[in-house]
């Protein structure tokens, strides 16, 4: 049987590749260039309107006044970050006008799924990576010592198929290589070492292996408290030792620059997160091309802050640790370490390692952030904070060159950060803000030693550790409705100290707040304005005469209180008069 022809249209078709015949094309329909409309004119608006809406909202919220002109918001709403950028409230054109760097992160595809363990039993250990690996995770991260059982910690493991990235002495690799000799390792194997103390030797073992062998862990002066700025100038530093260290040994230089791996860290700040991993690329590439080699890329390894997370109200960390790892899959990073939200408590079980590569499996796979290589390329605000940062990185690494202290610069960033987070202009949720004293904390093994890490609510932490057995007695002025906002806000604050309260209820008068008393120390009086300027005065009176030997209001300052507790207020240095007057 003869194949049946498909039916076709007669029409002719000319040189340049147009259809002849068929239905003509209404002409009358088509817009002129340049003119199609895609709102309507109520729905359009201006850099102008913009403001004004903004400044509305500002002036109901009492942070401009009737006088301030709308175009102010700008200044009110833009975020300055420890470096001293600003982060505008709105992305304009006008952004990207004379931006100096330029470059877009490389990886194609999924990021690397790498999952981190500290190694201290090589047979249960094993069991762990083994359960990582068969849930999703692509690469592993092994702090190991030199005295590591590789072929019991490693049994089952494909080498060739799952790159093996250590933290160990560089006895510990060789061992590790001498384990794997007759093996085929994955190119992005890398055997851990400093590469601030590079040597020849270890750089022909890579040439050797077909390996990476250094790493510049920039996550070591994040979790000292570093600035964004000050972890891209310090991996800078330690990258163009690292260059002239092997270059002077004899070392090809192309060779140098392709066996060595960059480590950042990746925070809940999410858009200086990823313009952070854009201006590094940006950065190393520079140096790449002032050094005379060929090669251009940064290898990205980026691990979810320890610094972020928080022991109290663990569940949080998820959040955290989520938002970090979509700023680093979209800021280009080529491997992604999620850390399990209950490292702060020890070491993580296997519900808390599940979560951890589950959120980078669902971002991929679900979410498909990895689809696009630069999501935020092209972004006006996202364009002019990795240029800014870019910037301030270079100009710093210049300084370091010249012999600037990176240690003054940073104690500098972590006192500054240290006065946000006390005066809760830096919220952490759970800790600083809606802390829940009643929460009983999972229990967790003790995790073995490792560097230190400085979190930034550590000094909330050191008063949760230690909470205090008396109670304020929060002497609540008028009605639910009428003292609701400040009793809330004085009882968080407290808590945020260890400190519970005790709440007296509704009540109408100073007599009614006596009967509620229960001698407790301090005594704190919360309701509205209207509700102080009738009675405050006589209620801080009576509490004195039945007891109490301490008396804070939540709101402004008045006479007949000893102190007083506000949006703004230094919280740490509130919370430590308070418990020293309940001592």
């Amino acid at each position: 049987m003869a194949p049946r022809r498909a039916r076709t249209y007669a029409s002719d078709v000319t040189d340049d590749r147009t259809v002849e015949g068929g239905l003509a094309e209404p002409g009358e329909l088509e817009p002129d260039q340049g003119t199609l409309e895609l709102a309507a004119p109520e729905d359009r608006h201006d850099r102008t309107a913009w403001e004004a809406a903004a400044a509305a909202v500002l002036r109901k919220a009492r942070r401009l006044t009737d006088e301030d002109a709308d175009d102010r918001v700008w200044e009110k709403l833009t975020r300055t970050t420890l470096d001293g950028i600003g982060i505008t409230p709105l992305g304009t054109p006008d952004l990207l006008d004379g931006l100096v760097t330029e470059g877009r992160p490389t990886r194609a595809g999924d990021w690397d799924i790498r999952a981190h363990l500290a190694v201290t039993d090589e047979k249960s250990d094993n069991e762990t990576l083994l359960t990582d690996l068969e849930g999703g995770v692509t690469s592993l991260w092994l702090e190991a010592g030199e005295d590591t059982d590789w072929s019991t910690l490693l049994d089952g493991v494909l080498l060739d198929l799952a790159p093996v990235v250590l933290q160990t002495t560089e006895a510990g690799a060789r061992s590790f290589l001498q384990y794997a000799r007759n093996r085929e390792l994955h190119p992005q194997t890398n055997l851990g070492q400093a590469a601030g103390s590079a040597a020849r030797e270890l750089a022909e073992l890579a040439w050797q292996t077909g390996v990476r062998v250094f790493v510049v862990d920039a996550t070591e002066v994040h979790d000292r408290g570093a600035s964004d700025v000050q972890e891209l100038a310090y991996s800078l530093a330690v990258g163009a030792t690292y260059l002239r260290t092997l270059t002077d040994l004899g070392f090809d230089l192309d060779e140098s620059a392709k066996i060595v791996e960059f480590r950042y860290a990746a925070t809940d700040d999410q858009f200086t997160t990823i313009a952070k991993l854009r201006a590094a690329r940006r950065l190393w590439r520079r140096v790449l091309e002032l050094s005379g080699t060929g090669e251009r890329a940064q290898h990205q390894h980026v691990v979810t802050s320890r610094a972020m997370l928080s022991k109290y109200d663990p569940w949080v960390n998820m959040l955290r640790t989520t938002v970090a790892a979509f700023a680093a899959g979209v800021g280009g990073a080529d491997a992604v370490t999620v850390l399990p939200f209950d490292s702060p408590l020890g070491t993580p079980d296997a519900f808390g390692r599940r979560i951890a590569r589950n959120t980078s499996a669902l971002l991929i796979s679900e979410a498909h952030v990895a689809r696009v290589a630069d999501p935020a390329g092209g972004a006006y605000a996202v364009e002019k904070l990795t240029d800014d940062l870019a910037v301030a990185a270079w100009e710093l690494f210049g300084r370091l060159e010249e012999g600037a202290d990176l240690d003054a610069e940073i104690a500098s960033a972590v006192a500054q950060r240290d006065a946000e987070v006390a005066t809760r202009k830096r919220p952490i949720t759970g800790l600083t803000e809606f802390p829940n004293l009643a929460e009983t904390l999972p229990e967790r093994a003790p995790a073995p030693k490792g560097s230190e890490v400085r979190r930034y609510g550590a000094a909330f932490e050191a008063l949760r550790d230690q909470p205090s057995s008396q109670h304020v007695f929060l002497a609540t002025m008028g009605t639910v409705a009428a003292h609701t906002a400040r009793a809330t806000f004085a009882s968080n604050l407290l808590a945020a100290g260890g400190v519970a309260v005790d709440v007296a209820g509704p009540t109408e008068s100073p007599d009614e707040l006596v009967a509620a008393y229960d001698g407790q120390r301090v005594v704190c009086l919360a309701g509205s304005d209207g509700a102080y300027d009738r009675w405050a005065d006589e209620a801080a009176g009576v509490l004195r005469e039945a007891g109490a030997t301490w008396v804070v209001i939540a709101g402004k300052p008045r006479e007949s209180v000893d102190d007083s507790c506000a949006m703004g207020v230094d919280a740490l240095d509130f919370l430590h008069r308070t418990r020293e007057k309940l001592r």
